[in-house]
């Protein structure tokens, strides 16, 4: 079976379910308005790509390589991009909503993510060090062994992140989502004081 390869193509509006994208390496390709839900994109290696108001949601990641990709708008609930090849993967992420999505020991240092929904997502023993969570919602995200290190939190909220299972050198808090930091020990603090 051949490869694809692909450089410089715009993909629109393709649903993968009627219209399959050919496993191979996609380079420098834009994805706008495109349903890849539950799509098997195994072995595909995308590099320098951008997805824009894309359904990720479900798809299968074995072996997928994410090379500075940019996801914008996009839904992605339950991707496991602890299935991808670690090998270069770097992208970032603005607008997107990755509920469910799993990042079980994955080393994606100085990652961005702004503005997005990251309800219930695993980072544990994952390596965010260096990496920035604009004012994103991290609603019952688990950080257990997460390496959190320089990492900026400052405008993101409802996460809980317990400081002795987590390594948190340098890592920067509001003082207005502190609590996160302090629910594990069921106390009261006076907003008000």
């Amino acid at each position: 079976m051949n490869e694809a390869y692909s450089v410089d193509q715009n993909y629109n509006q393709i649903t993968f379910a009627e219209t399959p994208l050919q496993t191979g390496e996609y380079e420098n390709c834009s994805f706008q308005n495109c349903n890849f839900e539950y799509a098997d994109l195994s072995q595909f290696k995308f590099t320098d790509c951008e997805f824009t108001d894309c359904n990720l949601s479900m798809t299968k990641l074995t072996g997928t390589a994410f090379r500075d990709v940019i996801f914008r708008d996009c839904k992605m609930f339950g991707m496991h991009f602890d299935d991808c090849n670690e090998f270069g993967m770097s992208f970032r992420f603005e607008g997107c909503a990755l509920n469910n999505s799993v990042f079980y020991k994955t080393s994606i240092k100085r990652t961005l993510f702004k503005n997005c929904k990251l309800i219930e997502v695993d980072f544990a023993e994952s390596n965010l060090s260096n990496s920035v969570l604009s004012n994103c919602d991290l609603n019952g995200a688990t950080f257990e062994r997460t390496n959190l290190e320089k990492a900026d939190l400052r405008s993101s909220f409802s996460y809980t992140i317990n400081p002795d299972s987590n390594r948190l050198k340098k890592t920067k808090f509001s003082l207005s989502e502190v609590q996160g930091l302090l629910r594990r020990f069921d106390i009261e603090i006076d907003k008000n004081s």
